[in-house]
């Protein structure tokens, strides 16, 4: 059996980033690379580069996410990138959807632990969320899916207006090109590749946002979001 591998000490970006919230985001790389790994959440191997993979990383998405919005992260897993754009942004309400119960207990003692009184935790798949969410502003994902199949499943949870924001590597505009009749289906109005974090990370984090119009999910939405609407509305007594 190999011996877990030691969690490095953060580096000075970190203390930038993540300012008076530096202590939770020392205390979420320390359950990462422990609990985190002997959960399954993560592999041993990624401890040493926990801080510029994963949480810085997932971090500096904050500089495209707008102020004061909801935000719903899907496919959270062990809460990347939702918990550490908690700890930069206590302006966001953020819901972190995770389908697993093993990582959505994982991410609810996170949540208690650091008092993010500011986020909550579902348990559920994207797809049946229509209905039993409240549409937010902005998706982010990362490495959940491809852009298509990503899209199906987030796009539909948004308000109108609102956006996707998904952590990709370098093969962002290949997937957004091989994804645009997907998109459109869906009410994508434009599709773009963002590169954030300068002077924090290197490689920077690339991002694929994800605009929707006025009808998030596009006519095949459309019926399930009135259905849902008329299941939730409270009946009216005779």
């Amino acid at each position: 059996m190999t011996e877990a591998a030691e969690l490095p000490q953060a580096p000075e970006q970190a203390r930038t980033v993540f300012g008076e919230y530096f202590p939770e985001a020392v205390r979420y790389a320390e359950l990462l690379a422990d609990a985190g790994v002997k959960r399954g959440l993560i592999g041993p191997r990624e401890v040493p580069r926990l801080w510029e993979r994963h949480l810085l990383n997932c971090a500096v998405l904050s500089e495209v996410v707008p102020e004061g919005v909801t935000v719903c992260d899907v496919g959270s897993g062990a809460g990347l990138p939702g918990i550490p754009l908690a700890l930069v942004r206590p302006d966001l309400k953020i819901t972190l959807l995770e389908p697993l119960l093993r990582r959505t207990n994982f991410l609810q003692e996170v949540v208690e632990l650091l008092g993010l009184d500011h986020v909550t935790v579902e348990r559920g798949r994207a797809e049946e969320m229509l209905g039993k969410l409240q549409p937010v502003h902005v998706v982010t994902a990362r490495a959940v899916a491809p852009l298509d199949r990503l899209a199906g499943w987030g796009v539909p949870l948004l308000r109108p207006y609102g956006e996707m924001l998904a952590l990709k590597g370098d093969t962002a505009e290949e997937e957004i090109n091989g994804a645009r009749a997907a998109l459109a289906k869906l009410g994508v109005v434009e599709a773009s590749v963002l590169h954030v974090g300068e002077g924090i990370v290197d490689p920077l984090t690339t991002v694929v946002r994800v605009e929707v119009g006025e009808s998030p999910g596009g006519v095949r939405f459309a019926a399930k979001r009135a259905k849902a609407a008329r299941t939730s509305r409270p009946r009216r007594r005779r």
